[in-house]
């Protein structure tokens, strides 16, 4: 009877601690993927910003070296984390992931012809400015959809924030601003999120 007893306690002891490791396994995917994410996140939206900061410099006929190097570092960046995002985030994360990489990398070939002084058929600076644009308004959704994959709630009233608040903004007449940052993915500065 008390080894009746001892064996039934024991194998109770056994799936709670099968249970417990198969949490702690979930619960470390979970982080691997929300940093993966957030790395992601971060590195689409520097090379977002810094696309549109290049663009603005060519338009004013301002654009330095030092600027289509800024450029070129957060695209780097950005395949960096991309290359981590294809092996960690879900199908529907990476439908979202591939579709912005491929706009971001036409609005980067369309804005370094322009730079060069050969612009495509449809790579003025209006169309380019409206492409980036409409990538800030798909970021919006990729954000959504890699917090849906982590289980995070939409906003209270169920809406996505306006994607023209997640844009750096437009320079005005005159002399062109001061650049804005784009080097770490801590920086939550005057660029937005």
């Amino acid at each position: 009877m008390l080894a009746r007893v001892q064996a039934q306690q024991f194998d109770r002891e056994q799936r709670d601690a099968h249970a417990r490791w198969l949490r702690d396994q979930e619960l470390t995917e979970l982080s691997r993927r929300r940093d993966c994410y957030t790395a992601a996140n971060a590195a689409y939206r520097r090379y977002r910003i810094a696309l549109m900061n290049f663009l603005w410099a060519v338009h004013r006929a301002q654009a330095t070296p030092a600027d289509r190097t800024a450029v070129e570092e957060a695209r780097s960046g950005h395949h960096t984390a991309f290359a981590e995002a294809q092996m960690i985030a879900s199908a529907d994360v990476l439908a979202e992931l591939d579709l912005m990489t491929k706009v971001l990398a036409g609005a980067h070939a369309r804005t370094m012809r322009l730079a060069d002084g050969v612009p495509e058929p449809d790579g003025s600076f209006e169309q380019i400015h409206a492409e980036l644009v409409r990538i800030t308004q798909r970021w919006v959704g990729m954000r959504g959809a890699m917090r849906s994959d982590l289980g995070l709630a939409p906003a209270p009233n169920g809406t996505n924030p306006d994607p023209a608040d997640c844009l750096p903004p437009a320079p005005t007449s005159g002399p062109l601003p001061a650049p804005h940052t784009v080097s770490g993915p801590a920086s939550n500065g005057p660029t937005g999120p």
